[in-house]
């Protein structure tokens, strides 16, 4: 048959399918998909059509290999119909069709979505949580959006699991009594819906079709669903922890050796001129006791940090403290900058808290390793570090901070100083040629 013109090429038929499979669709639809000539689909898809005369193409395949077919079909005038669960255009194959084609060329048909199915078995309207998917996506990106929404539904995947989400933001500084339900096999005979905390759901095992669902709003999280489920109580439990994401830890809180910490007031206005952001990368060059890198990690769990420190016993309290105050988007190495920097990634951020005698050579790798908009934010105490700085970066902004703290003396108060810190600060701007 000849090509045929966009305008005459038939449209792709996407059709959502709920747990009745091919039963629950009406009958014009289903002799819509019997007179198909490529039937595209899960293997559990293209089951409930076993009567299928055309060719079936199961999306096991390379997805490049399925759309070229899909495209062939349309060339040649031929109906091409792709398969998927509830709704294919909420986390679907529907929104990777249409990276592939235009909408016109696609004619979609949902069926229920595995959100609604859970607000339904919920008893709550599903539209006021943030609906995320774990499915073959970074696991920070989920933890970072369920740490800021008031609730969040999860679609789950057999890496991604509720166990293993649950356990991430048990790290991420969620309270341990945060209200969760996980909805196993929605729709099915089987489904089961399982009210616990997140502790709760960290240690146990799933069915694999399930949402994991995630409440932070006073004790919505603790409405019933009749006796489907097993109850809490009415209790309603706390609002998680803040630790993880408030900046400025007492210096106390943190093990060193020699007194080698950047202060709280300084680490908070260091933390400030970094700016770190979601998904970015931090270099912590002269970790010292890890305070600044721990502290940048736990305020934004979805970046990477990479911290140096070249002296054994103070990596030792650099362990100490990431037990005390867990970061596991931080990555330690012993060794001396600039040698270990080379191996990281190229940084949005560098934080330069000791330079063991190479701060020209650890300053020339940033210049040339800093991202388009990044920030270098260097901590000095000497004039003659400063004179250094100064004759390499002649354009960054210094401040000079001298801090006092309040302490008793009997019944009065007086200030004792601390040593005198340089803040430089220094930003790239990005040019025209930067993506």
């Amino acid at each position: 048959m000849d090509n045929v013109t966009i305008t005459d090429a038939p449209r792709i038929l996407v059709v959502g399918i709920g747990d009745a499979g091919a039963e629950g669709l009406p009958a014009m639809l289903l002799t819509r998909i019997h007179q198909a000539g490529v039937l595209v689909g899960g293997q559990r898809h293209l089951a409930a059509f076993p009567g299928f005369g055309g060719e079936t193409l199961a999306v096991t395949c390379r997805m490049q290999h399925i759309v070229e077919r899909l495209q062939q079909a349309r060339d040649q005038g031929e109906l091409a119909v792709v398969l998927a669960s509830g709704d294919p255009l909420c986390y679907g194959i529907g929104t990777t069709l249409l990276r592939h084609f235009p909408p016109e060329a696609l004619e979609f048909i949902p069926a229920p979505s595995a959100f609604q199915l859970a607000g339904a078995a919920l008893g709550e309207s599903w539209i006021d949580f943030a609906l995320l998917s774990a499915h073959a996506r970074p696991l920070s990106d989920v933890i970072e959006r369920v740490r800021t929404a008031p609730k969040a539904a999860i679609l789950t995947d057999h890496r991604h699991t509720p166990a293993v989400i649950a356990q991430a933001l048990l790290v991420a500084g969620l309270s341990p009594t945060t209200a969760c339900a996980v909805c196993e096999n929605l729709g099915y005979p089987e489904q089961r819906i399982v009210r616990a905390t997140l502790t709760s759901v960290a240690a146990q095992e799933f069915a694999a079709l399930n949402v994991f669902v995630v409440w932070q709003d006073d004790d919505a999280g603790m409405r019933g669903c009749g006796d489907m489920m097993p109850r809490l109580g009415a209790v309603s439990p706390p609002r998680p922890s803040m630790a993880a994401s408030t900046p400025g830890l007492p210096d106390t809180a943190f093990v060193t050796t020699g007194g080698l910490i950047t202060s709280r007031e300084i680490r908070l206005l260091s933390l400030a001129e970094l700016a770190l952001g979601p998904g970015e990368v931090l270099w912590d060059i002269g970790a010292g006791s890890g305070a600044v890198g721990i502290e940048a990690a736990r305020l934004q769990p979805t970046a990477q940090v990479y911290a140096v420190e070249k002296r054994e016993e103070l990596c030792h309290r650099i362990h100490e403290n990431l037990r005390r105050f867990p970061a596991p988007n931080l990555r330690l190495t012993e060794g001396t900058a600039p040698a270990v920097c080379h191996a990281w990634p190229d940084p949005d951020a560098v934080f330069i808290g000791g330079s063991g005698g190479h701060l020209a050579a650890i300053i020339a790798l940033v210049q040339a390793r800093l991202r388009p908009g990044g920030r270098l934010v260097i901590n000095l105490v000497t004039l003659e570090n400063l004179q250094t700085v100064r004759a390499l970066l002649p354009d960054a902004r210094v401040v000079h901070v001298q801090i006092s703290v309040g302490q008793p003396i009997q019944d009065m108060l007086r200030f004792a100083a601390q040593n005198p810190v340089f803040i430089v600060s220094l930003r790239r701007e990005a040019s025209l040629g930067d993506r």
